[in-house]
């Protein structure tokens, strides 16, 4: 009886561990071509923490600074084209917006859920840097494609739209 009582007890700490570190999921993201997707960068694993969402790059090959970085609503990193030139990473559609208020505000504003915090990238190409989505949990974004953008983030939609953040230069599907 002891034993079955210690195995019992042991199984409800196991289990009030994995509730407590949330979901998780793992994304591999890839650069961007014409054609679709290219060389894979590394990963990004989401998790579900008392901040939100825990964003957690491991990244390389990208440029220095900083770069807007957005869930995208469709799971697809496929070239479409716009104005007759063939645009990477379109075919992932808008930031994911799914309260349809047209509005880029940023992780912590009432806007796109998608929208996520800039990422920043090192001088060796490299973004490690942790980071969190207070508005955003795991399951929200299964489904969806990760966007990284070639430039910077403003988080608002002047002086350029969506925070002028640019070409997309990195896909990755939530599965």
């Amino acid at each position: 009886m002891m034993k079955r009582l210690a195995l019992t007890a042991a199984g409800v700490l196991l289990f009030a561990t994995a509730a407590a570190s949330g979901a998780s999921v793992t994304v591999t993201m890839f650069a961007l071509t014409p054609e679709g997707t290219g060389k894979q960068l590394g990963t990004v694993v989401f998790q579900d923490s008392a901040r939100g969402l825990r964003i957690v790059p491991n990244l390389g090959g990208l440029t220095e600074g900083e770069h807007g970085f957005h869930i995208h609503q469709n799971p697809d990193c496929g070239a479409k084209e716009k104005n007759g030139k063939v645009v990477p990473g379109l075919a992932a559609g808008g930031h994911f917006d799914p309260k349809k208020t047209g509005k880029h505000q940023g992780p912590a504003g009432q806007g796109h859920l998608g929208d996520l915090p800039v990422l920043y990238v090192n001088d060796q190409g490299r973004a490690t840097r942790i980071a969190h989505a207070p508005r955003l949990k795991v399951a929200n974004i299964i489904g969806h494609g990760v966007i990284i953008h070639a430039g910077g983030d403003n988080y608002q939609d002047v002086p350029k739209k969506l925070g002028g953040g640019g070409p997309r230069v990195a896909c990755g599907i939530v599965k």
